[in-house]
């Protein structure tokens, strides 16, 4: 008697119809999840703003009681250690894009307060500019 090796498998793969079975589920639990996950993402992002933005204040508000002024540049915040760096925008993705507001009194220093630079608008419709 002769062996073979390997033995013949009796094994059978998937048929067609399962695989579009198994498909379809994927997909339909995608078109659920999916959305949600991004819209999770926008929704953390402007959290993350908001609190870059009132770091950010905290730190000119600082500056200005210790100094008795405000910064001249957003990167004197950095300098005199009131930030260890300038925070990301993160619907911009960069640290450069910040607006910087004036204070009324020129002799007062150059930066009274930051505005995000991300144009458009958020989840609750405000414009990120006006933050």
């Amino acid at each position: 008697m002769v062996k073979q090796f390997p033995p013949p498998c009796p094994c059978r793969g998937f048929t067609l119809i399962e695989l579009l079975v198994v498909m379809a589920l994927i997909g339909m639990l995608l078109s659920l999840s999916v959305p949600r996950y991004f819209g999770n993402v926008d929704k953390a992002k402007e959290s993350v703003l908001r609190q870059n933005l009132a770091q950010t204040r905290d730190a000119i508000d600082k500056y200005f009681g210790d100094n008795g002024r405000y910064p001249d540049t957003l990167d004197e915040i950095v300098v005199r250690h009131y930030l260890r760096k300038m925070p990301v925008d993160p619907i911009t993705d960069r640290s450069d894009s910040w607006i910087v507001v004036a204070p009324e009194k020129k002799d007062m220093g150059n930066v009274f307060d930051v505005k995000s630079g991300a144009t458009g608008r958020a989840r609750d419709g405000s414009e990120y500019a006006s933050w």
